[in-house]
């Protein structure tokens, strides 16, 4: 079972915000690039931290009132939540190695 969620306008609260669990969220939209980049890199890092984290994808088109509601300007933006805040947020895409990073660092 993949570890990756879809979460929309009507389920982010439920979902990411009410988690029990830290959860990577993961802003994009089909048309976009660095987005393509970063999708496969997700897949093997909800494999890795299948017991530790949620990673959840938020399409911008489809969701934008918690787009806006994140001040989410450019894609891919990632954010990772812990009890329902955010605790760290990047832009743009990077390596495997640079996303494991930044979700260990903040775990």
């Amino acid at each position: 079972m993949s570890n990756i969620i879809h979460v929309t306008d009507a389920n982010f609260e439920e979902a990411v915000r009410n988690s029990d669990r830290t959860v990577l969220v993961d802003f994009w939209a089909p048309w976009c690039g660095p987005c393509k980049t970063v999708a496969p890199l997700l897949e093997v890092l909800a494999d890795e931290f299948a017991d530790e984290i949620t990673i959840a994808k938020v399409n911008v088109d489809e969701s934008p009132e918690v787009t806006a509601r994140m001040g989410i300007r450019s894609i891919p933006t990632l954010a990772l939540f812990k009890e329902g805040g955010v605790v760290a947020q990047q832009t743009g895409a990077g390596s495997l190695n640079q996303l494991r990073t930044f979700v260990k660092g903040h775990q």
